[in-house]
């Protein structure tokens, strides 16, 4: 019975919405943090399983700032 209930919540598309939700915002931190020679960043980004919650903390801690252009 247990095994059952496993297999369903593998099944479940919701697995998928994670997974994808996980893939996009991975990508997008794991390219940030490759541009900005971030090599621990990187690695961890890359190993840890988080859901998308790593990714996300990683681009609000190193998110650039838009400098004032002097005109």
């Amino acid at each position: 019975m247990a095994f059952e209930a496993l297999f369903a919540l593998v099944n479940s598309p919701w697995i998928y919405v994670v997974m994808a939700w996980d893939a996009v915002w991975r990508g997008i931190a794991l390219w940030k943090s490759g541009r900005n020679n971030q090599l621990t960043w990187f690695i961890f980004l890359f190993i840890v399983n988080s859901a998308g919650i790593l990714p996300i903390i990683y681009l609000i801690i190193h998110r650039n700032k838009k400098k004032k252009s002097k005109k």
